[in-house]
């Protein structure tokens, strides 16, 4: 059982040392060079762009430092020593920046040697509930496809239902690897009108048990629950109480307990859902109406247009080169103009 001052590398290695115990030779059938070593773990971080990822990884590493504006994607790495004459628990740690505008980068930290070792934490900014479910849906989809992708080319497979309570296991779709949901700014979301925390809430707690994953909600200005991001990520009991930030461990929620999408300002009836996620997803997006962001992000592809990324001297010296290759554009197109002519 899990002590209530594990780590996420402690829990992390106990997950991966009972997926070797359970494949037995099946792991020496992939060879060394398609997985991490036990003592090594990949954490990617995904989320709402200024959401709060770097200082909650930056907290993990315990730096203590000022968060800078993530560049598309940024690797670092952490040590921890275990014992005397012991190799060192090594963390991988990924951070994708620009929300959901770069997911295509997902292919890049998710590959077919870290794969097994590899957990997802999800940062959804709590203070932007109009933003929340797109961000999840399409972040988590980009993740998921390439996981999945990488297993299926591999030959692999993870045991993503063993998380999972027997009673919903056919009612749920769990996320192919280890995922955390960080629900962030929860100093700003308390402020929220009650029926508003309490959409927000459910609506969280049935996407974390739909994915098999981890809730928790925390905030920089409370350093309670950064603490419990940090070493509690899987405590022994849960917290569900409405005024408090919400620690909801993969496996110990249930549909039952959470019970059905609802809002006074929402007739269910009028819905036409598909399925239960879908029907989550009208009601939530019915009380907060998702961002027109389309045309945002396919600005930000290109992140030399993203003013996070502003780099004063190196953006003269861009403008002056695009105002070279626009004037050497009309004099190539005046010579042509001019062969013409002439013929």
């Amino acid at each position: 059982m899990p002590k209530i001052s594990d780590t996420l590398w402690d829990l992390a290695s106990a997950e991966v040392q009972k997926r070797e115990n359970r494949a037995g030779g099946e792991e020496e059938d992939c060879g060394e060079d398609t997985r991490l070593s036990l003592n090594e773990k990949t954490v990617f971080f995904i989320g709402n762009k200024a959401g709060g990822k770097t200082t909650i990884l930056l907290r993990c590493l315990d730096r203590d430092e000022p968060s800078k504006p993530t560049l598309a994607l940024e690797y670092t790495f952490g040590r921890r020593a275990r014992g005397h004459n012991t190799p060192k628990d090594i963390a991988h740690l990924w951070e994708l920046g620009g929300g959901t505008s770069l997911s295509d980068l997902v292919q890049i930290p998710i590959t077919a040697q870290n794969v097994r070792s590899l957990s997802v934490v999800l940062v959804l900014d709590l203070s932007k509930p109009n933003a929340l479910w797109g961000t999840m849906e399409r972040l988590l989809q980009a993740a998921r496809t390439q996981v999945e992708k990488v297993l299926s080319q591999s030959q692999m497979t993870v045991e993503s239902k063993a998380r999972v309570p027997r009673q919903d296991r056919e009612l749920i779709d769990p996320f192919p690897v280890p995922l955390l949901i960080i629900g962030s700014k929860y100093d700003i979301f308390q402020d929220f009108d009650s029926e508003k925390r309490k959409v927000i809430c459910k609506t969280l707690r049935f996407i974390a048990h739909y994915y098999a994953a981890s809730l928790i909600f925390t905030s920089i200005k409370f350093e309670s629950s950064m603490s419990k991001t940090k070493t509690s990520v899987r405590p022994y009991s849960m917290s569900s109480d409405l005024s408090k930030p919400l620690v909801i461990p993969a496996g110990m929620d249930s549909l039952s307990q959470i019970g059905p999408p609802q809002s006074k300002d929402v007739d269910i009836g009028t819905l036409h859902a598909k399925n239960p996620f879908d029907l989550w997803k009208k009601v939530f997006e019915a009380v907060f109406p998702p961002e027109s962001t389309s045309e945002h992000n396919v600005e930000l592809k290109d992140p030399a247009k993203d003013p996070q990324y502003t780099e004063p001297q190196i953006d003269s010296m861009r403008a002056q080169k695009d105002m070279e290759l626009e004037q050497y554009k009309r004099e190539v197109s005046k010579s042509w103009k001019g062969l013409e002519l002439e013929s």
